[in-house]
């Protein structure tokens, strides 16, 4: 019964462990290149422009934007995927398995944002940054967990495997509703009407996906348009993708899911890595870090996550609440905690829209995450490291 259950996640950590080596790659390449002589090249070509369309039907966005509105629009569709299947028939369909996840992925976004906001009280620019070190990167973070292989036990790995999915409905959320701009009316109602055609598909349950696709693609325009952030199409139209619970039905849901799994994994998250990890040190001294934006996603992400993770956790187990995974201890549940502190791309992504008219502060964005998700990395490591010896 366990290797029955445990068999899809072992091929997910598997993907993941690649994958996030590729992501390291993707920031470190950017890194290089951005204090290199060629970073004049590499600023240049992300600011150019691009038409994309027929005649006047069509959008020109320059090469960033593209990546960030309309590739991160595909990784948002492939994780509701996965949210979706999670809550009909994965971890998180069993109450009693999903509460620990579920309570601690609540510290893990609350406690950063409070870290955040306490350092960065009073400035109004820069409060809006809040929820940057709220996010987890689950490939990063699956990725380092599974260095250790067999050492660390598998109910661990769907421990933070939940969490990081409970963390991405979160940045969701946060996203639609704290981060959009001025809302169209008439674009909205595009909207509403594409999502009320993708749920008749859903109920007579159409399998092919080219009907959705097509529909979605306007929703993707519409949102655009309507003052939403173009992401959150990508969830919306994922939503309605049909999915049977039964074993030997056709599920559209779970063939899109492992068709373009390996895209996202070893293709546009490694762009969006390459093309927001980017930073200039030029003039950057060690001071740098401990300005508000930076030194607040550092603190958020090492300090804010693993407290908020662990203690939510540690109080949910102790009421009797939730349980504690199996063949765990206290220590190798900390060590977890540490590593949700790897928000690398989804705190890039969230920092992109934090300061969209506030761009002098990218910067220190980059250099927060890219500083608290390292150190999240090394530390949490260490702590698994020496709990898998014991």
């Amino acid at each position: 019964m366990i290797n029955t259950l445990s068999k899809p996640f072992k091929w997910f950590f598997k993907l993941e462990a690649a994958s996030g080596l590729v992501l390291l790659i993707a920031a470190i390449l950017a890194l290089i290149i951005s204090n290199s002589n060629f970073k004049e090249l590499y600023f240049n070509t992300l600011n150019e422009y691009l038409f994309i369309g027929v005649n006047d039907f069509g959008l020109k966005l320059s090469v960033h934007h593209w990546i960030n509105d309309l590739l991160m629009a595909i990784f948002f569709f492939f994780v509701t995927l996965e949210i979706k299947r999670e809550f009909i028939q994965g971890e998180l369909s069993n109450i009693k398995k999903a509460l620990l996840p579920i309570i601690g992925a609540v510290g893990g976004m609350l406690i950063p944002a409070l870290v955040y906001i306490a350092i960065n009280f009073g400035n109004t620019e820069t409060l809006n940054g809040w929820a940057i070190p709220s996010a987890t990167d689950i490939a990063f973070s699956l990725g380092i967990l599974s260095l250790l292989g067999s050492r660390v036990p598998i109910s661990l790995k769907i421990f933070l495997t939940a969490l990081a999915i409970i963390d991405d409905l979160g940045a969701i959320l946060i996203i639609a509703f704290f981060y959009s701009g001025k809302l169209s009316i008439s674009y909205l109602s595009l909207i509403l009407l594409s999502y009320i055609f993708l749920l008749i598909l859903n109920k007579f349950g159409i399998k092919k996906f080219i009907p959705y696709l097509i529909i979605g693609a306007f929703m993707w325009f519409f949102t655009f348009k309507s003052g939403i952030h173009a992401t959150i199409a990508g969830v919306l139209l994922a939503s309605t993708i049909p999915h049977r619970n039964k074993s030997k039905d056709f599920s559209l849901l779970i063939k899109l899911e492992h068709a373009i799994s390996p895209y996202v994994a070893f293709m546009i998250m490694p762009i969006f890595a390459f093309a927001n990890a980017g930073v200039s040190l030029d003039g950057l001294s060690l001071s740098s870090l401990f300005l508000p934006v930076p030194l607040g996603i550092l603190l958020g992400l090492f300090i804010g996550k693993q407290i908020g993770v662990m203690i939510f956790s540690f109080v949910a187990v102790k009421f009797g609440v939730a349980q504690m995974p199996n063949n765990s201890n206290w220590l190798s549940l900390y060590g977890v905690s540490v590593l949700t502190g790897i928000g690398f791309t989804m705190s890039l992504f969230v920092g992109n829209l934090a300061f969209l008219e506030n761009t002098q502060y990218i910067d220190g964005v980059k250099i927060g995450v890219l500083s608290g998700s390292l150190i999240s990395t090394l530390f949490g490591y260490f702590i698994l490291l020496v709990t898998s010896k014991k």
